[in-house]
């Protein structure tokens, strides 16, 4: 949705306040991370497809954590646990002078897709005006959530929480997700009409729909078509669950772009991952933030890729690493246990076995062999091994860095490498091969007579 479609404005809120105290953990919840990146990151980059005039974050006390990865997305504090519906008071200020409608959201339920958004701010405005539209779902097990009542013609009539339901609303399995928009030029003068006269002494947000009910206003669902959309992030298990629907998703986009993905259960891929066509990626696979890989590429089992670029034609693996910084031209090979770490191969370069390249350049159709390593870290420093286009190095070389082996150069196996090769040069550091005839048979029949 863009603001051409509607001449009203809109906003969103987000509520991000909860201590997430089931998680276990020193770090917000909403800033665990699904597919790369926190996951209130994953809302507000939906919200962004949206064209909204303003988004708020409504954050705990202390939590600047939260308020850095939300920004520049302004955020108001609540510095009291005191409900939902006195969370969304907290942002007021942030909405002066709005005039549209407010979405609110849940930093703990990240997998909202736009269109389902854009979905509630459609029924919001049409004619017959309801004042505030509920996203409703229907999970496997309605359980504790509480039950939307509808009449017969589909308007919101209540939200029943379980404990207070009739067994006759209990039987119903369209539940609450907390999700709305609301009419913005109401929210606020109903919120300051929200009690806490109830158990936990707070002020919810679901009792705005008797008051605009009561007020004349009416109130409605929309349903969300996937129930995983509002799977509710509590729980590490929680975590789990949200991060196997997103994995889900990424593998479905990849293949529908043209990507074969051998057992799409075991690859893992990031939110930021970019696939091209005819790309093969084989069984065990993850691809960890900031990775791009070309058209034609074949990506072998059991390979990890981090901050890697891998241009058209290329093969990695099967057991190969790419560490932040790895970029590999076209048709590159990168074979079997081998770790590429800020390095640049040119097109054609290949490291097909058992080897380490890191903080290098290796020239275009350069052969590194078997057992090689760049030796780039001197106990203070990284020093960085510059290999030379058409250069073959020799199988279990180490290249000392700072080090340079030139154009065409060739380094004989076992060589320890420190200086500078000149181009079509050959380098050995080899000792010379010493050989004592019948050493051998002498030294057996000594030690099998004793």
């Amino acid at each position: 949705m863009t603001k051409s479609q509607s001449e009203k404005t809109a906003a969103a809120i987000v509520l991000a306040a909860g201590l997430g105290t089931r998680m276990k953990s020193a770090k917000s919840k909403v800033l665990h991370p699904l597919a790369g990146r926190p996951m209130i990151q994953h809302l507000l980059a939906s919200l962004g497809e949206l064209a909204l005039d303003r988004i708020a974050v409504v954050v705990g006390d202390g939590a600047e954590d939260v308020a850095e990865a939300v920004a520049p997305h302004p955020t108001a504090v609540q510095s009291e646990q005191l409900g939902t519906g006195h969370a969304v008071l907290q942002a007021e200020a942030a909405m002066a002078g709005l005039s549209g409608d407010v979405l609110i959201l849940f930093g703990g339920d990240p997998l909202i897709t736009p269109e389902t958004m854009a979905r509630l701010l459609e029924r919001r405005r049409e004619a017959d005006d309801p004042a505030v539209v509920v996203l409703g779902f229907r999970p496997a097990d309605p359980g504790l959530y509480g039950r939307l009542i509808v009449d017969g013609d589909g308007r919101l009539e209540a939200i029943v929480e379980a404990r207070d339901a009739t067994p006759e609303q209990l039987a119903g399995d369209l539940c609450n997700s907390g999700v709305m928009a609301v009419d913005g030029a109401v929210l606020f003068e109903l919120l300051d009409k929200v009690g806490n006269d109830n158990a936990k002494a707070e002020y919810y947000l679901t009792d705005i729909i008797h008051l605009a009910r009561a007020a004349g206003r009416a109130a409605a669902v929309v349903e969300a078509l996937d129930a995983d959309e509002l799977i509710g992030v509590d729980t590490r298990a929680d975590l789990a669950r949200a991060e196997a629907v997103l994995q889900g998703r990424l593998r479905a986009r990849a293949m529908a772009g043209g990507a074969t993905l051998v057992a799409p259960e075991t690859v893992f891929l990031s939110h930021d991952t970019v696939i091209g066509r005819d790309v093969t990626i084989g069984p065990n696979v993850v691809i960890e933030p900031g990775c791009r890989i070309g058209d034609d590429v074949t990506i072998r089992p059991f390979c990890h890729l981090e901050g890697a670029t891998v241009a058209s034609g290329s093969i990695v693996g099967p057991f190969a690493r790419l560490r932040p910084g790895a970029d590999l031209g076209p048709d590159v090979r990168i074979g079997n246990f081998v770790e590429i770490k800020n390095a640049q191969l040119e097109a054609g370069a290949k490291v097909n076995h058992l080897s380490y390249v890191g903080d290098s350049h290796v020239g275009a159709k350069a052969n590194v062999g078997a057992g090689t390593i760049t030796c780039n870290y001197d106990g203070f420093a990284k020093h960085r091994t510059e290999i030379g286009a058409g250069a073959f190095i020799g199988s279990n070389t180490a290249l000392v860095a700072p080090v340079r082996v030139g154009d065409g150069a060739i380094v004989g196996a076992g060589s320890v490498v420190s200086k500078d090769v000149e181009a079509d040069a050959l380098a050995v550091t080899r000792a010379p091969q010493k050989q004592a005839d019948g050493w051998a048979a002498k030294f057996r029949a000594k030690n099998k007579k004793s």
